[in-house]
């Protein structure tokens, strides 16, 4: 229990109003977690202010789900009848409450840091010290829960402390330097565990030895009287014993580990699977000897034999350390050698670490979607290596690498090829991983890479539905392994097997209310679009069914995809069914060249004969209207030698070597823009004929009334297009493909569908005009948010922006968003709609800056900063859609999109 009495003595706090309940249950701080008013007594809610949030935003909802109190900042709106503590500062308040309970609770701490391994540690040790049941009501042994493990939620773990625990067994993280100094003061340690060092939050600490730095700060919190464990497997770990003041015994596979275990025998993976989902019927993954040194021997109580056999359940060799370090400090607290031995023999993997889970198809997930590094992978990998069947595996960014990303990324990959069937790569990062996979030999068919983790679930899913088909075929183990902030638990989730499926709150890591709503990953901007590639998808799979199996799909990422990303557009259109991509110039087909896209790209702009030699050395299809580039493309594919050696990859009508490079002709069937004339097309041709090392592969127009309710132009532009094909099929000189409907035409004309259709803006879920709405299902990719930077209270006649262009009419509540005319947030003639902010309209006033806009909120009570503003997208009941801003605007939602400048990161 929280008494009130400790709260307020310990944090110097001050009651506001009665106290209506003295005694608290627990802390919480999130309300998601809350469930309604039946508990008796309530929690306490700590109201903290985050880089992201407020929480004294969220004091009412708090006790209108059941909490008893409130400890926070500033009063709240209006008198509830709930016990309320002020403090200056709700993080030094908890601090300050957990570093009192430490010192008054006859509590004796176990502390666990390192780079990986903690929770699993943490885990163990308590199930060593309780006989393996530490969850029992009147346990004495305490652990931190979750991941309530660094400055903010180890004190609101140890709000759980029950008057009769007298050991506790902490998790310790740090992700800024002095944090686990920091919390080593806190709750005094008496026994300290360092697991490993491995590249993690590189990007806050640089080093490796820096890292080692921050952990051994555990170390020289000990007492003299104390025990530090140290992984004899980890050289960095090792040379931390001189911090230490405490004796120190190593635990390890290294023979010159004090605690050191050799491996007897291991199970298969697939065997490990839990024959009652969830349960722990299942066979032991190995087992060990483990022996003594005499520094052991000297340092544990009571005569140990020379060797024990000790069962184990966990997957890897690099869990052995941890495993050994619960033996060690179950032993040095003097339990019984057969209860700690027991305790650990059937100790079951961790949700999200390693945990082997009946899968589709009888597949086996080894689900290690808790986190990753790249240590932690590499070992993952590793263990997968030991299966003798498929092996797969579904890998994630992973984060916080500073400038080592793309190497360890690559790094992965390459040992990765050397280990799995079938490789799945998701997001950003792991491009990279993907790319060296092939590098090493890996085949391009056994890889996929997207952006979306939906789709990496439907790919797999694919596949175990064909293995379905084969009875006799063997089960794949398939390894789900990413950072944290990539939450793979979810494509976990989607891959068990029907009967573990229900069980999938108890099977997998971050099932509970608020994680499930959380998102981990936060923009580099604080204004950025979010970009809904699964709509993408969904909207690309609707125009394939439009058209037909048999006419292809050329996805069109002009303008960056539309202002969504043309390089995440490309590889979700491309998993999908897409046979081709264009783009509007060379510059952007060689941005999706650098960022591993080889499927067919084609330019369907203008290219100038200097460009020649570098649409042949990226492999990119031009358009053709003009003799003198084709020339300068002869030349430059006779200068490199590619001639015969580019195949066409759109279909299997063309031969597996094209006779030439490819290149599309443009016709301009009434457009008055690029292309060559139907009259001119046929001599063309024929003078095409005389450049050996080209090849026609298609011919295409474009419509100019495509949008338009009356189809009257439309359809003579398509006749004119159809009898010049009819003229080329005659002669024989007809290409493989013919193409001509853009978006428009694609949901309005099917006489135009032809080989091909190249829908632009449909794709991405906008109407290609007021006459084409677009079908049921489809729906927008695209949203734009901000953030509001800061809020004043202006007095009547006060000036706002450039100009004095705006005036106040009245005392007015301005906030001011940090976006502006350099994101493509329109200025002048036109500006904005208004937009959403706490679900209601807010107008702009005064003129948009280069990269700030000023909104009137006024009528919107409590806006601070830090809250959302909605540019283009829902929020609450209110929406402000493309289309509402290119009405706004003046302009057509075409260039509301494209105009998002590149500064603006895209966010799926």
């Amino acid at each position: 229990m929280i008494e009130l009495s400790d709260l307020l003595n310990t944090t110097n706090g001050q009651l506001h109003g009665p106290a209506f309940v003295t005694h608290f249950a627990d802390f919480a701080f999130d309300t998601r977690t809350l469930g309604g008013q039946s508990a008796d007594p309530g929690p306490l809610f700590v109201a903290i202010k985050t880089e992201t949030g407020d929480g004294h935003d969220f004091i009412e909802q708090a006790w209108q789900r059941g909490a008893a109190g409130i400890l926070c900042e500033q009063a709240p709106a209006r008198p509830l009848p709930i016990t309320c503590v002020m403090v200056p500062d709700t993080r030094q308040a908890l601090l300050a409450y957990a570093s009192a309970i430490c010192r008054q609770h006859p509590l004796e701490v176990i502390a666990v840091t390192g780079s990986s391994g903690k929770t699993t540690a943490k885990e163990l040790i308590a199930a060593a010290l309780t006989g393996g049941n530490p969850d029992a009501a009147d346990s004495p042994v305490f652990r931190n829960p979750g991941s309530f493990n660094g400055r903010f939620g180890l004190p609101i773990a140890l709000g759980r402390v029950q008057p009769w625990q007298r050991l506790a067994v902490l998790e310790l993280a740090a992700d800024e330097f002095g944090e686990i100094e920091l919390l080593a003061q806190v709750v005094r340690p008496q026994v300290g565990l360092i697991t490993a060092i491995h590249e993690s939050h590189l990007d806050v600490f640089g080093t490796l030895d820096t890292i080692a730095q921050e952990k051994g700060a555990l170390l020289s919190a000990l007492p003299a009287d104390g025990l530090a464990l140290l992984n004899a497997d980890d050289a960095r770990v090792l040379a931390l014993a001189a911090r230490s003041a405490a004796r120190v015994l190593t635990v390890g596979t290294s023979v010159a580990a004090d605690v050191h275990a050799t491996v007897r025998v291991a199970t298969p993976i697939a065997a490990a699977v839990p024959t009652g989902v969830g349960g722990p019927n299942r066979p032991l993954a190995g087992e060990v000897n483990v022996t003594f040194s005499p520094a052991a021997h000297a340092c544990l109580p009571g005569p140990l034999p020379a060797a024990i056999r000790l069962p184990v359940r966990l997957l890897g060799a690099h869990q052995l350390p941890l495993v050994l370090a619960a033996l060690t400090i179950g032993l040095f607290y003097g339990r019984p050698l057969d209860s700690v031995v027991a305790a650990l023999a059937a100790m079951e993997p961790l949700p999200g670490r390693l945990r082997p889970l009946p899968g589709l198809a009888s597949s086996t997930l080894l689900d290690d979607s808790a986190n990753a590094n790249p240590a932690s992978t590499q070992a993952a990998l590793q263990t997968l290596a030991g299966v003798a069947g498929p092996r797969w595996a579904i890998l994630g960014d992973i984060g916080d690498l500073g400038e080592r990303e793309v190497e360890a990324h690559r790094r992965l990959g390459a040992q990765a090829a050397g280990v799995v069937q079938q490789l799945i790569a998701i997001s950003d990062r792991s491009r990279h991983l993907a790319e060296a996979a092939a590098e090493a030999g890996l085949p391009a068919a056994a890889i996929f890479h997207t952006y979306s983790k939906p789709e990496a679930a439907r790919h797999v899913q694919t596949m175990l539905a064909a293995l379905s088909a084969q009875p006799d075929a063997p089960r794949p183990v398939i390894l789900i392994k990413g950072g944290r902030a990539m939450r793979l638990e979810e494509v976990a989730a989607s891959l068990l097997a029907p009967e573990a499926a229900p069980h999938a709150a108890a099977l997998l890591v971050r099932q509970d209310a608020g994680w499930r709503q959380v998102r981990l990953a936060r923009p580099d901007r604080p204004t950025w679009l979010e970009v809904d590639l699964d709509a993408i998808a969904g909207n690309l799979g609707i125009l394939q069914q439009i058209v037909g199996p048999q006419v292809g799909i050329c996805a069109v990422l002009k303008a960056d995809g539309y202002g969504h990303g043309a390089v995440r557009v490309a590889r979700t259109v491309l998993n999908n069914g897409a046979r081709l991509l264009a783009v509007a110039c060379l510059a952007e087909a060689i941005t999706l060249r650098r960022a591993g896209i080889a499927a067919p790209i084609l330019i369907l702009g203008y290219t100038p004969p200097w460009q020649a030699r570098e649409v042949v050395l990226n492999q990119v299809t031009p358009t053709v209207f003009d003799l003198d580039f084709a020339q300068a493309l002869q030349r430059a594919v006779a200068a490199l030698g590619a001639g015969r050696t580019l195949s066409s990859r759109l279909g299997s009508t063309l031969s597996a070597a094209a006779p030439g490079f490819p290149l599309h002709l443009k016709v301009d069937t009434g457009m008055a823009r690029l292309g060559l004339t139907p009259d001119a097309v046929m001599p063309f041709v024929e003078v095409l004929r005389s450049l050996p090392d080209l090849f026609v592969e298609g011919i295409f127009t474009h419509f100019a009334t495509a949008d338009s309710a009356d189809q009257t132009y439309l359809r003579w532009q398509l006749d004119r297009f159809q009898t010049l094909l009819d003229q080329l099929t005659t002669m024989g000189r007809r290409p493989p493909f013919a193409h001509a409907a853009n978006s428009a035409a694609t949901l309005a004309l099917p006489a135009s569908h032809l080989d091909l259709v190249r829908p632009g803006i449909a794709l991405y879920g906008l109407q290609p005009g007021a006459d084409v709405p677009l079908p049921a299902g489809m729906r927008p990719a695209l949203h734009w948010k901000s953030t509001v930077a800061q809020v004043k209270r202006l007095p009547p006649g006060a000036f706002v922006s450039y100009g004095a262009a705006y005036q106040t009419e009245r005392e007015q509540t301005i906030a001011v968003a940090p976006v502006g005319y350099a994101d493509g947030f329109r200025r002048a003639p036109f500006t904005w709609p208004p937009v959403l902010v706490r679900g209601q309209r807010a107008p702009i006033v005064g003129r948009v800056t280069m990269d700030q806009t000023m909104l009137d909120v006024t009528h919107i009570p409590g806006v601070r900063a830090g809250d959302e503003v909605v540019l283009i997208g829902r929020q609450g009941a209110q929406e402000v859609t493309v289309d509402d801003v290119a009405a706004a605007l003046g302009t057509i939602n075409y260039e509301v999109v494209s105009e998002i400048l590149a500064r603006v990161p895209r966010v799926v």
